[in-house]
């Protein structure tokens, strides 16, 4: 057995964005910590991350696979709205590089990873102990711990089990397929992400087109049961002009969109990342929130090892929902406003041609916080919200 005998301080159980970066962060202040993972998984994800994440997560340059400039907004009727990302850029990178980075990264700073499949935890006088299924040998084997971050994804085993509601988190489900990009192709363009608005792609959510270098995600989700994913995927790949591109892999998996009412067992356990519900409503946005969950329980955890307070494991919500909060409150209601019916996504790409609709979301996006200066601007942007929502323009109305 792996350390049989000897205490972690803590265990991460996850390899992703956020377990990589709990790991990282708590190996660096020199916290005995270790992060199983499961070789192998890559998750579909469109791969953007801001400027911010490059610079407060320290993302090397050689991390990114494009660099992109416009983001193109579809309506249901073919509308394009050409958005131009000014005084900076949008990073992409691909999962099945970038994650591995993160854990690579984590084990040269004094993590240790173990390879396995988490199946529960147990508790004796000793301590908690992480059971799970090694991958080499099959076995079952354990850490003993005394604190556990679980970061282990979307309808996390350890939230289930571990955290009050952790079973109750509502998803979309997220399919994409990575395919070799095109060459000479009027419809891609290597440096801008289209995002499709379309009813006939996703009833409730969007499709995208993500250039990634010499590859591009393409994919959709939704959160209605009985759609065909890989038809829908099909539908806008064929749209898109991607139908002959040679596709290199496909991936599924659940995206939630409501941060937990509670992270913390008030014991051992804290959550991080998709496995708190950390995803950004609307834009499905999940690295960088990923990211910061599992800083902000690396931040708890130590709290917690210093203090032998258990309550200090609250610290990572509350750290997390003060910061970014009101953002996700924002997004919801956008996407409860607007994703409801292709008439509404047709009015939602109409006030995407507001020059101040433009500045203000992206700079929300760049630096991830809510842009206060342009008082003018919102009062604006919100008259035209109003007429829209109540009817009092066509669809189409800019």
């Amino acid at each position: 057995m792996y350390r049989e005998n000897d205490m972690f301080d803590v265990v991460v159980i996850g390899g992703g964005p956020s377990g990589a970066t709990a790991a990282n962060d708590l190996a660096r202040a020199g916290v005995d910590v270790a992060f199983l993972d499961r070789a192998g998984r890559i998750k579909p994800c469109g791969g953007a991350i801001p400027p911010r994440l490059i610079e407060d997560f320290s993302i090397p340059e050689e991390q990114l696979v494009a660099h992109i400039q416009t983001a193109r907004m579809i309506s249901p009727t073919q509308r394009l709205v050409d958005i131009p990302i000014e005084g900076g850029f949008v990073g992409m990178v691909d999962r099945e590089h970038f994650d591995e980075f993160l854990r690579v990264r984590a084990v040269e700073n004094g993590a240790e990873r173990v390879t396995g499949t988490y199946l529960r935890l147990e508790r004796d006088a000793k301590g908690t102990h992480v059971i799970y299924r090694d991958k080499a040998s099959g076995e079952e084997m354990r850490l003993l711990t005394k604190l556990v971050i679980g970061a282990d994804g979307a309808r996390s085993n350890v939230a289930k089990t571990e955290v009050p509601g952790g079973d109750k988190i509502p998803y979309v489900i997220a399919y994409h397929e990575i395919i070799k990009a095109p060459v000479g192709s009027n419809l891609y363009d290597p440096g801008r992400c289209d995002v499709i608005y379309d009813g006939k792609i996703s009833p409730d959510f969007y499709g995208w087109v993500f250039p990634h270098g010499q590859h591009a995600s393409v994919g959709m989700g939704t959160g209605i049961d009985g759609i065909d994913l890989k038809q829908a995927t099909a539908d806008l790949r064929e749209a898109s002009g991607l139908t002959g591109c040679e596709t290199i892999r496909r991936e599924g998996a659940p995206i939630p969109l409501h941060p937990m009412d509670r992270w913390d067992n008030g014991r051992d356990v804290v959550l991080a990342g998709d496995a708190a519900g950390v995803v950004a409503p609307s834009s499905g946005e999940g690295i960088y929130y990923a990211m910061v969950g599992g800083r902000v329980a690396a931040i708890a955890a130590q709290a917690c090892l210093a203090t032998g307070r258990a309550s200090k494991l609250r610290l990572a919500r509350k750290m997390f929902m003060k910061e970014h909060g009101t953002v996700f409150k924002v997004l919801r209601s956008m996407q409860d406003a607007y994703y409801k019916s292709d008439e509404r996504r047709e009015r939602f790409v109409s006030l995407c041609h507001d020059v101040d609709v433009q500045k203000l979301t992206f700079d929300a996006y760049m630096n991830k916080k809510l842009v206060n200066a342009r008082p003018l601007a919102h009062l604006k942007i919100g008259f035209k919200n109003i007429r829209h929502l109540m009817g009092w323009v066509a669809p189409e109305h800019v």
